[in-house]
């Protein structure tokens, strides 16, 4: 059981308080993807310039690998979200993204919701994370997706404690539950300049998940989105050139 300090407390009822008084506005707080109410977050890059950000979720797994062969295929740097859960199972696949250039990120430990939990909890997501990561790459990431783009109150102080910054997204591929044509289409109808795609390679902390749709998908979203002109890159470049 987690014993909540004073100020911890004092957040998590003020949370209380604040759903139950402006439910609206705290539900966008949580999971709106340009909230900043709980602490500091990103969407998007600069819409003026047309470059895109592909970003990839709960990796590693197994299936990265074939992930990183077609990222490599078509000389493009990609940022990745893991969870050190997975890190830890797959540390020569983490090692193997890291050294193929592509930038690395905080997922958290063990992909939970934060909604209710408190800024300990958070934390130690965060630091076990960061220590996977940094253990298996030599990486120590910068930038963190909360798993299910739910933040909750106290999570800045945790982002602070640790220097991340969040990153949300312009469009969510729902590649966990749509065939791949269907992925390819919902992504190519919502890519913008600045733009910032959340997909994955992983599903959650499962051992062995199936991506197959996201691949094939991602075979039919690149080439689309060159051949509109698009450039892509990490992250951390697409937040640079903002």
């Amino acid at each position: 059981m987690v014993v909540l300090a004073p100020m911890e407390a004092s957040l998590w009822a003020a949370g209380l308080g604040a759903i139950a008084g402006a439910g609206a506005a705290v539900t966008y707080g949580i999971a709106g993807k340009s909230s900043r109410l709980f602490g500091p977050s990103v969407y998007r890059g600069n819409p003026g310039q047309r470059r895109i950000a592909l970003t990839f979720d709960d990796g590693p797994s197994p299936s990265s690998l074939a992930l990183l062969a077609y990222l490599q295929s078509e000389s493009i740097q990609a940022t990745f979200f893991q969870c050190g859960m997975n890190v830890e199972r797959h540390p020569e696949i983490a090692r193997a993204i890291a050294a193929a250039g592509h930038q690395i990120g905080n997922h958290t430990y063990s992909h939970p919701k934060f909604l209710f939990k408190s800024i300990s909890f958070m934390a130690w997501e965060f630091e076990r994370t960061q220590a996977a990561i940094e253990a298996a790459t030599g990486i120590v990431p910068r930038y963190f997706r909360a798993p299910y783009g739910y933040r909750w109150f106290g999570i800045g102080a945790a982002q602070r404690k640790f220097n991340l910054m969040g990153v949300m997204w312009t469009v969510i591929g729902q590649d966990w539950r749509l065939p791949a044509q269907e992925i390819a289409q919902y992504v190519l109808d919502r890519a913008s300049p600045g733009g910032i795609i959340c997909l994955h390679d992983g599903r959650g902390v499962r051992p062995d998940p199936e991506i197959a749709p996201m691949l094939e998908a991602l075979r039919e979203i690149v080439p689309a989105l060159k051949k509109q002109g698009y450039r892509f890159c990490t992250v951390d470049d697409l937040l640079r050139l903002a």
